[in-house]
């Protein structure tokens, strides 16, 4: 006799084929927990109209804006393999290299010339914030 499944006894697996059918014959939610149902997301052309005040957006570490944050991200993402430490003009050409956006490469040529230990002097020489440590 094959019940499906080795992992569960039979009271548990038709406990669960129970909790499913409403989703697999109706193919939506069934409010039977709805702790487990997704938020919406706003529609295509909607906004959030959730407002936070200038360095407090959502996911900004107190001291940088999420400007700052994005530009980082995106900086860290095209040099990240870069060996470090490096000079100005590795970076550039690694930057290049990797096809980065052109609004990256810029940002690198715009760096002073010197030696750089990791990507955060990189962002730090760039003046795109720095974050402050909470303790």
């Amino acid at each position: 006799m094959d019940r499906g499944s080795a992992k569960h006894t039979r009271r548990v697996d038709e406990q669960q084929k129970h909790e499913t059918e409403g989703m697999v014959r109706g193919g939506g939610p069934t409010h039977a927990e709805e702790w487990k149902e997704t938020e919406p997301t706003p529609a295509p052309g909607e906004q959030d109209h959730t407002r936070y005040p200038p360095g407090h957006e959502p996911g900004t570490p107190e001291g940088i804006t999420q400007e700052g944050v994005e530009a980082r991200s995106d900086l860290a993402r095209w040099l990240s393999d870069t060996h470090f430490p490096s000079a100005k003009g590795e970076l550039v050409r690694h930057a290049e290299e990797a096809n980065a956006p052109d609004h990256i490469v810029e940002m690198v040529r715009s760096l002073p010339d010197r030696e750089f230990e990791n990507v955060a002097q990189v962002a730090d020489a760039l003046g795109l914030g720095k974050e402050r440590r909470r303790w």
